[in-house]
Formats: structure tokens, sequence, C-alpha cells
């Protein structure tokens, strides 16, 4: 399962009860994605959740694919932007207090960092490809965003 799968709408019975309907939980469900991307009835939320809304549609469903927002690009997108966080030396409990202050959103802590370690063990692999097929500077690069992604 993707992490973008267990990416959840924070107060999210508060955002229904404002938009006077009902929306997945989840972030990323087609119904939620269709919300953000159309707009529709976002006029009902208050000023902050709207402004929140807004950001995480301006920074995570723009893109020029036909089948946006059903593309992928929002998924990859929100997958580059944990990663990004990572990089700056935040753990799984930063990640999720980032998160849920950027774009009103969250995640479990367990499920953060079991993306992280998937992370390192495909890097791990990918490294040991390189190493077998005889490609040191592409090993050594990947040995480098594995060590990036673990400490």
């Amino acid at each position: 399962m993707a992490i973008t799968e267990k990416i959840y709408l924070k107060n999210h019975r508060q955002l229904c009860s404002q938009l006077e309907t009902n929306v997945p939980k989840g972030a990323f469900k087609g119904a939620t994605l269709d919300l953000l991307f159309q707009g529709d009835g976002l006029e009902k939320v208050d000023d902050a959740t709207r402004e929140r809304v807004l950001d995480f549609a301006s920074d995570f469903l723009d893109c020029d694919c036909q089948d946006n927002p059903y593309c992928g690009c929002p998924e990859r997108k929100f997958i580059r932007y944990l990663l990004e966080l990572r990089a700056q030396g935040l753990g799984p409990a930063a990640i999720v207090d980032v998160m849920s202050d950027d774009y009103l959103v969250y995640a479990y802590e367990g499920d953060i960092l079991s993306f992280l370690d998937s992370g390192v063990r495909t890097l791990e692999a990918a490294e040991g490809l390189a190493r077998v097929d005889g490609r040191p500077d592409d090993q050594e690069s990947i040995r480098r965003a594995k060590q990036d992604l673990a400490r």
C-alpha cells in the first residue's frame, strides 16, 4: 500500500460539516481530489482551512496531464514532499506535525517510519545492483541517498 493511501484529512468531521457533504477521510481518494481540484463548496469553509486546502491543491494538484488529478502526479509530488522533509532532518513525528500544519493532513508516525524504512531497503537493493553491474559512481550516489534517508 502506497504511503499516499495513508494520508488523511485533519479535522475531517469539521470539514464535512462545513461543506455540508460527506468527503472521504483519505486525502488522495477520488472524491477528495475532485473536491480539491474543482474547488466546489470551498467558500463554505473557514478562511484558515480554505487557505491550507488551496495550498494543498496548488502544490500537489497542479500539472498539465490530461487525466489530472488522477494521473499520479499528486501522489508523486506528495512523496517528494515527504522525502524533502526527511532530507531536512525531520523524523516521522516532526514530518507528521509539519504536514498537518502545512496542509491539514496527517498520517500515523508508524506509517511514515515504514515508508522511510521501505525507501532505505529499496536503495540498499539498488546499491547492490549498481555494485554487481560495475557502476561505482551510481553505487556511491545511491549509498549517499540511502544514508541521508536513514539518518
